[in-house]
């Protein structure tokens, strides 16, 4: 059984930091498409940033040169860094997962790309 688990979350001011970790057991980072979502109250789920398995990555516009997403293939983690944070960050942060092939490409959407997800952590950011 495939599970996803955030941590990291919580509340900080505007311009603070989270760094986030999405745990996965019984399924491997190795030849996947990792990416995190997030949806604030009222608005559609929107992706945030995304890893392939060669490293690429990918981000939305607005957290470009604010977040960074890595991952640690020998600890099965995968990680949001994210600093200078605004108000407007604030949200319930998903990681998602699904397999893919040594050296493809990966999206941030169509969301139902994403076959595994985690059950969410809450950033709040304050201005």
């Amino acid at each position: 059984q495939v599970q996803l688990v955030e941590s990291g979350g919580g509340s900080v001011q505007a311009g603070g930091s989270l760094r986030l970790s999405c745990v996965a057991s019984g399924y491997s980072y190795m030849n996947s498409c990792l990416a995190w979502f997030r949806q604030a109250p009222e608005k559609a789920r929107e992706g945030v940033a995304v890893i392939d398995s060669v490293g690429r990555t990918m981000y939305t516009n607005s957290v470009k040169g604010r977040f960074a997403i890595s991952v640690d293939n020998a600890k099965n983690t995968l990680y949001l860094e994210m600093s200078s944070l605004k108000p407007e960050d604030t949200a319930m942060y998903y990681c998602a997962a699904v397999e893919s092939s040594y050296g493809y490409g990966c999206v941030l959407h169509p969301l139902d790309v994403y076959k595994y997800w985690g059950q969410g952590t809450q950033v709040t950011v304050s201005s």
